[in-house]
């Protein structure tokens, strides 16, 4: 660290380098300067956007500001024409006039926006860029929309994602790390407030080493011209076409605008978004026990849905007070509500003088219920056989604030001083309601429990970020502090029907409070020699992490530190063809909600309970990809390997006859070994295609409960899709997203499936578009949107088949204007797109 301040505190005094200026032209396939056309300046390691410009008279440009000896990419796009990228290049003190050729689409007609074949993903050394604009399933929906479609990516019916095969990533959203639940602000935030997504596969020393599956970043979109930006969108669900016997029908509908403005000083970005977006379904269920000579069944089916609503706010300023300084500033608040409806009808058996001997299995107990459709074929004495009817309500809320602020420093010597700060708070928490009522009839409360938990997180980031250019290399260099403060209060009542008040039941009832603080230094080079760009760092991390109970008064710490080495290597063979190899170390931290060693009841025959002493997981991930674009078309491989010290899994034991206690542990040691593929093809002018897919071998190793484990599976999942445009102004979209069945710890999960539909027609008139969507294309022929989870072991069988609403049919209509200043000042928004 001494040695980090010493080379920070010197470079003050360098003064040997200085920026320039980028010129050059923008022609059409004629010679014809293109006026008004878009430059972009991007780093050439992480596509950040630099700087950029808008062309004047004769196509002619000149981009500002630019450091001597940065690696960068050169992008030039216009309304009509398909955008166009230089490659790479080191910009040195006296750079030559550049030129860039743009080539028309399939057809061009006065005042018609035609859609041109654009790149719609980017390979550079440590990631992937990914197109938002190209998933026309997501417009109108969420941001975890837009991630199933990645071929890394698969989200599964219970919304959780999955990022090469791991549930484990760290989400950053314009730069900036979060340490809420991932899954919560990507179901709040807008998927039309989109640009772009970044998957990060092999993060480097400068990043944060959270996350087994990498790093997923979030660009959303701001205006990239001066003047006056405006965008709105709104959509509307129509009825359902499927009936689930659910006690209310669904509502999907939503709004959201997004105002900009931009000139040389001031960059203004104001976002406001509402959505409403229901689930209806059902689940079907089924638990069986075996405990002391005594079988134990309940099958169970009833409602399942969900209620969800979104509201969301963004605004992001940056001030540019000289050639030198910048200043940004941003805030994210938002708010998430969630109604998770489980009415379930229970047929609770009990039988008796089961000996071991005659004890068939509990998966064959199970088969014999599927096969006679009901439970009294066991064997044994009927001992009790009632029915009952479950009300479970679950209400999770979770408010989210965040404000973020940077500063950046050029020197004379083109080196820059970057400090920022992020303070993240959210509120999670929610009631339960679980009633049990009387069947026929449900005229009589047999049971009534109520629990609720309130979750406050406040998270700390403070960085300073040091660059500056060594001869041909690029060095940077930093100090990070995180802190997180979590607690958690969770309180259960029993209502005594008797007299007829809530007692509080101390099983359930108790506190935690999560505390982690988390000190690292950073240290790297990147650089270019001849076809080979290469960047290399260690990241030295100490973290202190204490875990506090209010009953009994223990507190469980772990303190460590940690070394994460990264190397990224990528070879150009060919223009448009290159090779990729990169190593990185990354670490998966434990949640409050997985180490929380007190159970919580989530509704009739589920506990959760976690693990004070959980060890963080360990990842080392290796790839080798090749990637290339010949024309217009593009494909890439990457094989993967990813190694998992300490792997967490959650796993089921028995806590009486008729409720399962799911707990959080660390199983032994993971490993995958992957292939990730994608390519996009255009047979004709008018057809595009995009397939991607992603399969591993997954194999889990140790002990669970004194047992070993040793199970593994090869998974495979597939997103593919065709656009086809119609006319000029009509086009539509038809794919898939599949996830085939793997296996866990305990038992597998089956395979899930989504087709859908969306046709777009456009009115560049109006800067109107409006879009159809059919979702979870199902029509009554396969199980589209559903999946079964079960699990095993030789004291219980569990299975549960979760089938959520299919044929989801919305229209969307979007709105964009753009009052630009077309005298093509020169943008500088180097730090613009890291604000929230």
């Amino acid at each position: 660290m001494c040695l980090t301040l010493f080379l920070l505190l010197a470079s003050l005094f360098s003064h040997a380098q200085s920026t320039v200026t980028l010129t050059g032209q923008v022609l059409d396939e004629s010679g014809t300067g293109v006026e008004y056309a878009t430059l972009s300046v991007l780093d050439a390691t992480d596509s950040t956007l630099l700087s950029g410009g808008v062309a004047g008279a004769e196509g002619r440009w000149e981009v500002a500001g630019v450091r001597v000896g940065r690696r960068v990419l050169l992008s030039a796009s216009f309304v009509g024409y398909a955008t166009v990228y230089l490659p790479a290049f080191t910009v040195d003190r006296r750079p030559s006039p550049l030129t860039l050729h743009l080539r028309t689409a399939a057809q061009v007609l006065e005042e018609v926006k035609v859609r041109g074949k654009k790149l719609t993903d980017l390979h550079r050394v440590d990631r992937q860029v990914f197109d938002a604009q190209q998933f026309e399933n997501a417009r109108g929906g969420t941001a975890t929309d837009v991630l199933r479609n990645l071929p890394a990516v698969s989200v599964a019916a219970d919304g959780n994602i999955s990022v090469r095969g791991s549930n484990g990533f760290q989400l950053v959203i314009d730069g900036k790390p979060t340490q809420g639940d991932p899954l919560s602000l990507l179901a709040q935030l807008p998927a039309n407030a989109i640009e772009s997504v970044e998957f990060i596969t092999s993060p480097s020393a400068k990043y944060d080493p959270d996350g087994k599956g990498g790093i997923l970043n979030i660009r959303t979109r701001r205006g990239s011209l001066n003047g006056w930006t405006l965008t709105a969108n709104g959509s509307l669900g129509l009825p359902s076409v499927r009936n689930y016997n659910n006690a209310d029908h669904p509502r999907r509908d939503g709004a959201d605008v997004t105002v900009g403005y931009r000139d040389a000083d001031w960059d203004y970005t104001l976002s406001l978004s509402y959505l409403r977006d229901d689930l209806a379904g059902r689940r079907e269920g089924y638990v069986n026990t075996y405990r002391d000579g005594i079988l134990t069944e309940l099958p169970s089916d009833g409602e399942r849905s969900f209620d969800r609503e979104n509201y969301l706010a963004r605004l992001a300023v940056t001030r540019r007070l000289s050639d030198r300084q910048q200043l940004s500033a941003g805030v994210y608040a938002g708010k998430r509500t969630q109604f998770r409806t489980a009415d379930i009808l229970y047929t609770n058996q009990r039988r008796t003088r089961i000996a071991p001997s005659d004890f068939l299995g509990t998966q064959a107990y199970y088969d014999r219920y599927l096969a006679t459709g009901n439970v009294l074929s066991g064997g044994g004495e009927v001992v009790s056989n009632a029915t009952f009817f479950n009300e479970n309500l679950r209400v999770r809320r979770g408010d989210f604030y965040i404000a973020s602020l940077d500063y950046t420093l050029s020197f004379p010597d083109a080196s820059t001083l970057t400090l920022s700060g992020l303070y993240e708070r959210t509120v999670l928490g929610g009631p339960t309601d679980n009633r049990i009522l009387s069947w026929p009839g449900l005229r009589d409360t047999l049971q009534l429990q109520r629990n609720d938990n309130d979750n406050p997180l406040d998270g700390l980031r403070l960085q300073a970020d040091y660059a500056r250019q060594l001869g041909s290399l690029t060095w940077e260099s930093g100090y990070q502090y995180r802190y997180l403060k979590h607690p958690g209060d969770f309180s259960y009542l029993d209502k005594d029907m008797a007299t007829g008040r809530f007692v509080v039941n101390p099983e359930f009832t108790n506190g935690i409070l999560l505390r982690r603080d988390i000190h690292s230094v950073y240290s790297q080079v990147s650089g270019t020699r001849d076809k080979l760009e290469y960047s290399g760092g260690l990241r030295l991390e100490y973290f202190d992490r204490g875990v506090t109970l209010n009953q009994p008064d223990t507190t469980y710490r772990l303190d460590r530190f940690n070394l994460f080495p990264s190397v990224n290597l990528r070879y150009t063979l060919s223009e448009g063809l290159a090779l990729k190899a990169g190593y990185s170390r990354r670490i998966e931290r434990t949640t409050t909600f997985k180490m929380t060693p007190f159970p919580e009841r989530e509704h009739n025959e589920t506990l959760e309970q976690g693990d004070a002493e959980l060890l963080p997981e360990l990842i080392d991930a290796v790839e080798l990809g090749i990637a290339g674009n010949w024309g217009d078309n593009s494909a890439f491989a990457t094989i993967y390997y990813r190694q998992v010290n300490n792997v967490i899994n959650r796993v089921n034991t028995v806590y009486n006859d008729t409720i399962l206690n799911r707990i959080y542990t660390n199983a032994g040691d993971a490993r995958a070994v992957g292939l990730e593929l994608g390519t996009t093809l255009y047979p004709t002018a008018t057809w595009q295609l995009t397939l991607g897919g992603n399969v591993y071998n997954y194999r889990i190793k140790g002990r669970l409960f004194d047992a070993p484990v040793d199970r593994s599976t090869t998974v495979y999942a597939i997103s593919a899709r065709t656009d086809v445009s119609f006319t000029r102004t009509f086009s539509g979209q038809l794919g898939i997203d599949y996830l085939s069945e793997r296996v866990t710890a305990q038992g597998e999960d089956s395979e899930f499936f989504s087709p859908y539909l969306s046709l777009k027609k456009e009115f560049p008139k109006r800067r109107v578009s409006v879009l159809f969507q059919w979702q979870n294309i199902g029509l009554g022929l396969w199980n589209a949107n559903a999946q079964r989870i079960t699990t095993r072991t030789a004291e219980f069988f569990t299975t549960t088949n979760y089938v959520y609403e299919t044929d989801v049919l919305r229209l969307a209509v979007s709105y964009r204007f753009t009052r630009g200043r077309r005298e093509g000042k020169l943008l500088d928004s180097e730090f613009g797109g890291r604000e929230f």
